[in-house]
């Protein structure tokens, strides 16, 4: 009899063989697997670069990335990063033929932020760049930032003196022209806080020029003097031929050395350079520290207000001038600057240098202002009537504006009351306040989309 067929050898291999599927089984998955992840991985980085360079943040710091500083977040939107150079490129291209790619400094100020808008809507590039100090309150400087960035009008947040900085956006941008509004504001302050103006009105000035000089083509640089030169000077209306060797304060001496730094840079590496020298400029989106400005916070709150008078009694006066003259100036200085002459560093040819008054002509005493706000506002303010301090304001300023208007036409043609009543329509609408109604001359609720000097 045979014997049975010995299977323990056929069911070894066929354990074995499926050993060996289940061991190909899990390898395979395990390979899929890792595909799989590192393929997801690899889209989700992909969307993550795409969606941040086409649709960059609203901010040159972001609100949400305060307090998150990673390297992705710093290697995108800080300077240097590819959305922050987007952002850049966009808003300094001009849409106008011919137009100009202007770098302004202190965009979020006063003046800046109006002149901003200005070159912006009529199609010049503008690019902004600001500090936002808190020399006044910040928040204001943010609101005109959000208003112009509605315009496509980006502020790059940064300092002057910030030499790497102002390298790499003329790294970005070949500006064709500066708008230097950026500056230390304010007569009284400097008694407070000197350095800051040394910093910022002289250090700052010769940090922006030594990069202005260095780059190729050289900009055109226009920039913000000021009528506190004139200083201790009696001769009226104020020229610019008259003297202004006699500074009352600390700021006229900063913009005085920022001058005679002007002329220096003109003649050794041929800038081209065109100094303005405003006249007490208000308006809407005003400065805090001007007296029309704290005045109708003053009256409307029921404060006490000083005002001034001379040691020998007379009353004080300024040319106020209003800020859609004063942006009309800029903009013609800027039409008119020739370009300018170096190259590498160095002179290839004489350059335009010019001084510009920039006033309304119109000299008003403050109690005349006092008393229009009044009517304004429909409310009678508490005046307190004192001698002048010795503290580095000038009891009169008077613009003699033949020589701007020679150059390139510039005419003032809004008086004090005109003036002072689309600041209070404003003012009244930008801090929800609710004025007395009057028929008249009061004011109203309304809107103005008008914005240091």
């Amino acid at each position: 009899m045979a014997s049975p067929p010995d299977k323990s050898k056929t069911i070894k291999l066929e354990r074995y063989n499926s050993y060996l599927r289940r061991v190909n089984s899990t390898k395979l998955l395990n390979a899929s697997s890792k595909i799989l992840f590192r393929a997801t991985l690899l889209i989700a980085l992909a969307l993550i670069f795409y969606f941040t360079l086409n649709y960059p943040p609203l901010y040159d710091n972001p609100p949400h990335l305060h307090n998150r500083h990673n390297f992705l977040s710093s290697a995108l939107y800080g300077p240097g990063g590819a959305a922050w150079e987007k952002q850049v490129r966009h808003s300094a291209t001009p849409r106008r033929p011919n137009g100009m790619s202007v770098l302004v400094t202190g965009a979020a100020g006063f003046v800046g932020s109006h002149c901003s808008l200005a070159l912006k809507k009529r199609g010049d590039g503008v690019l902004g760049l600001d500090n936002f100090n808190d020399y006044y309150d910040p928040s204001l400087k943010r609101a005109r930032q959000a208003l112009l960035l509605k315009h496509q009008v980006f502020i790059v947040e940064g300092d002057l003196n910030d030499g790497p900085l102002l390298s790499k956006l003329f790294d970005v941008v070949p500006f064709t022209h500066i708008l230097h509004l950026a500056a230390q504001a304010g007569v009284r302050y400097a008694m407070q806080n000197p350095q800051s103006y040394v910093n910022s009105n002289i250090a700052g000035f010769v940090n922006l020029l030594e990069v202005a000089k260095a780059v190729n083509p050289q900009p055109a640089i226009v920039w913000a003097s000021s009528s506190s030169v004139y200083g201790l000077n009696t001769e009226n209306p104020f020229s610019e031929s008259h003297r202004t060797d006699q500074p009352a304060s600390l700021y006229a001496a900063t913009k005085k050395a920022g001058e005679e730094i002007a002329h220096t840079y003109n003649h050794i590496y041929g800038l081209s350079l065109t100094g303005l020298r405003f006249f007490t400029v208000y308006g809407p989106w005003g400065r805090p520290d001007m007296a029309y400005f704290f005045f109708t916070k003053d009256i409307l709150h029921g404060k006490t207000i000083d005002i001034y008078k001379t040691h020998d009694e007379k009353e004080v006066a300024r040319d106020f001038t209003y800020i859609d003259d004063i942006v009309k100036g800029c903009l013609g200085a800027l039409d008119t600057a020739e370009k300018s002459t170096g190259s590498g560093g160095k002179k290839r040819g004489p350059a335009q240098l010019r001084i510009y008054n920039l006033g309304n002509t119109s000299p008003v005493p403050v109690g005349k202002l006092v008393s229009i706000l009044e009517g304004l506002l429909n409310t009678k303010a508490k005046k307190h009537v004192i001698k002048m301090p010795r503290n580095g304001d000038v009891p009169y300023t008077h613009a003699n504006v033949s020589l701007a208007n020679r150059d390139f036409g510039y005419k003032p043609t809004t008086d004090l009351a005109t003036g002072l009543r689309k600041f209070a329509k404003w003012y009244v609408n930008y801090y929800g306040i609710q004025p007395r109604v009057k028929k008249g001359n009061s004011v109203g609720n309304g809107h103005s989309e008008e914005s240091d000097g």
